[in-house]
């Protein structure tokens, strides 16, 4: 059975599971806290020696939180390596008129100028989203699920906003693991909503390794 809810963030209608999901969301956060807790021990090396490229290579923070929309519409800190330069913003209203175009249309570039020397290689290789495994570990991100995405995305989903902030974001995705940035933005959008109505815990698990492997070919890296 369904719960509707106002959110207080977004003044939107959410969609609250009901209690027929119950094992499969209790085993999904004990695999989220497991998996992040052993990643980020694992990673402790990987984390140390980025930090150091990230300092050497440009001025700024090493980890930034950037503010994101989570489950049922609550404002999240979702962290990353810092893969651009500390005056993005700055860089971003300068822009030409073609680009600020690109820009509204997909919230991405196809060749970002913001963009860092390491930050480049971070993001082919997607280690600048390490950081989120604190996310999992406290709870406010899962490892498969939605990409978080900012306010200003939420017009992107249309009728399926309710839908897509019933659920926490993930680290990796339906998205993720089907091209990435070389899908248009409706076809993430579709993605994420067949995820959302489909969702089990062997579809993470399939997910999880197409991810692996697609992460390795690099494809949709940007």
């Amino acid at each position: 059975m369904e719960e509707l809810k106002i959110n207080e963030n977004t003044n939107m209608v959410i969609v609250s599971q009901g209690n027929d999901r119950w094992l499969y969301e209790i085993s999904k956060r004990g695999f989220d806290f497991i998996s992040s807790l052993t990643a980020i021990i694992v990673f402790a090396p990987v984390f140390f020696i980025i930090g150091i490229l990230i300092r050497l290579d440009s001025k700024g923070p090493v980890i930034f939180g950037h503010t994101r929309l989570g489950k049922d519409g609550e404002k999240i800190k979702v962290y990353k390596f810092r893969t651009m330069v500390i005056n993005a913003e700055e860089v971003l209203k300068n822009m030409s008129v073609e680009m600020k175009k690109e820009f509204e249309k997909n919230f991405k570039f196809e060749n970002d100028p913001r963009i860092t020397k390491v930050g480049k290689v971070l993001r082919e290789t997607s280690l600048d989203e390490l950081p989120q495994l604190f996310n999992i570990l406290i709870g406010n991100m899962t490892v498969v699920g939605p990409r978080p995405i900012v306010v200003k995305e939420l017009d992107k989903y249309g009728i399926y906003g309710e839908k897509l902030l019933s659920v926490k974001p993930g680290l990796t995705g339906n998205w993720q693991a089907n091209g990435r940035s070389d899908t248009t933005y409706e076809e993430r959008v579709q993605l994420d909503m067949d995820y959302i109505d489909t969702r089990s815990a062997w579809m993470d698990i399939k997910i999880i390794f197409k991810t692996v492997f697609v992460v390795f070919k690099k494809e949709g890296a940007r």
